[in-house]
């Protein structure tokens, strides 16, 4: 009896040759991704940039009168203190993990599906943890005295922060998230950038990438300090994929509010932000894998490695709702036991329902490989899981504060324009950036899709990449009937 082992399925596949069977090549590989960076913009770019400017513009005029006229500009009451804007913070710092995890993480653990994906994961985390910054600038009121959050000298008294308050553990731990997260992502860069450089036909263009790319010679020398620095880097960047998060929940975990008052929020707040992170990347890699025609790179098997990623963190989310259900049933505390029930069946109980539906049932179609291969499918679950993973934020946030221990005090919290404004002004800024980046630098990392490039080669003997993805298996089957005829 003889058994043969399936081929493993290639990370980088086969471009579409004038003759079958050519093996893609490392110049295969800097022409595709050098394309979107040299050539003009095309017109979906144009497009989505046009959208982009005009969200922007708009969110800048809510911005103008948050600033001038103040937060009471936004929907807030003496009950409801925080609302859309910590919403919103924690949700875009929860999208700001999928980054520094697929970067620093799955690098240590020598995972290669990575490659194609790491680039465009980390420049989104650098998007996104600078849309949640802007929240908290918006409320403090006085943007310009933003430093006063640092403990710097002074001349006040001395006047320093509270270091026992969880705020002030925020600024350090997402600055620094930042800050490594900046640095890992530039690093990587750098090799490309000279790539591009040596490529450039513009003398400004070639000025411009080779001051970028610090004089990167791709010396024996140069690679062996690039991979020491990206392993001190990711070894780093790894407990602050645990730790921010986990202290953005203690502006919770620590107060004494039913509802918030729970041990259960770090690791549960963690998961989420993973879970709510990989949602992002796929959204936009999907996109980006159609408008720059990046097929061969980002292939259904770094799609359905991400999908099985937002299971395994989605069934933990929900795990977690279902343990803080218990744990306020198992306290005996009545206000505990009133924060659920009010979640559950009060006058938000849309939003539960609606968090409930989109982060636990949606990621359960990913135990099906279909539906993890499936684009479309995909494309539409990782939008529900974000929608789903707002509404959580909201829930957690408004529904602990808008009943608390004196009824006569009950209201309800409705966001006006000026607080869609805000959140509008973040998608602008976010949309914006990413599109420049994925014009002006190479969205896929080239110098590491070539490092595997040689075992996928090898793997993909029976691969093709063709416009529609469906088509991979009848390619294959086919080659399969040339073979038992030729024997």
């Amino acid at each position: 009896m003889q058994v043969t082992s399936p081929v493993r399925e290639p990370l980088v596949l086969r471009r579409i040759h004038e003759e079958k069977g050519k093996p893609t090549t490392y110049h295969d590989v800097t022409n595709d991704i050098c394309r979107q960076v040299e050539a003009a913009p095309n017109i979906r770019w144009i497009i989505g940039m046009a959208i982009s400017l005009i969200v922007l513009g708009w969110g800048s005029y809510t911005l103008y009168r948050t600033w001038f006229f103040g937060i009471g500009e936004w929907g807030l009451n003496k009950t409801v203190g925080w609302a859309w804007d910590i919403t919103n913070f924690v949700w875009w710092v929860g999208i700001g993990h999928a980054g520094t995890l697929i970067s620093a993480i799955l690098l240590l653990f020598r995972q290669k599906w990575r490659t194609s994906i790491n680039r465009a994961a980390e420049a989104m985390t650098i998007f996104a943890v600078l849309c949640a910054g802007t929240f908290i600038l918006m409320h403090m009121g006085r943007p310009w005295l933003a430093y006063w959050a640092l403990p710097l000298p002074n001349t006040y008294g001395s006047l320093w922060v509270n270091f026992n308050s969880p705020l002030v553990w925020d600024v350090f731990a997402i600055s620094t998230y930042l800050t490594v997260s900046l640095v890992f992502w530039y690093i990587g860069l750098i090799p490309d950038l000279a790539t591009i450089r040596e490529r450039a036909k513009n003398p400004v263009a070639r000025f411009i990438y080779g001051l970028l790319s610090f004089g990167w010679d791709g010396s024996a020398k140069t690679w062996a300090r690039y991979e020491m620095v990206a392993l001190v880097l990711a070894g780093l960047s790894t407990p602050l994929v645990l730790s921010v998060h986990t202290i953005v929940s203690f502006d919770f975990a620590t107060s004494v509010i039913p509802g918030w008052h729970t041990t259960i929020f770090p690791p549960y707040f963690v998961a989420g932000a993973i879970f709510s992170g990989f949602a992002m990347v796929l959204t936009l890699m999907l996109v980006t894998r159609y408008v720059f025609k990046l097929e061969p790179y980002i292939t259904l098997g770094h799609i359905e490695s991400m999908n099985k990623i937002i299971l395994l963190t989605g069934s933990i989310v929900g795990i977690a709702y279902m343990t803080e259900f218990f744990i306020a049933w198992y306290s005996g505390v009545p206000y505990e036991r009133y924060a659920f029930i009010n979640r559950m069946f009060g006058p938000y109980w849309w939003a539960y329902w609606s968090m409930m539906t989109c982060n636990v049932i949606s990621p359960q179609f990913f135990w099906f490989r279909a539906m993890r291969r499936n684009i479309y499918v995909t494309f539409a679950l990782s939008i529900v899981v974000n929608i789903g993973m707002w509404f959580e934020r909201f829930v957690i946030i408004v529904t602990s504060l808008h009943r608390d221990y004196i009824p006569s005090s009950w209201t309800m919290f409705w966001p006006t324009y000026v607080d869609v404004g805000d959140y509008l002004f973040t998608f602008g800024f976010f949309f914006t950036a990413f599109l420049l980046f994925a014009k002006f630098l190479p969205v896929v990392n080239m110098a590491e899709v070539k490092a595997v490039l040689k075992s996928s080669n090898e793997d993909s003997a029976k691969h093709y990449i063709e416009e529609v993805p469906a088509k991979e298996e009848v390619v294959n089957s086919s080659l399969s009937s040339e073979k038992t005829e030729e024997r």
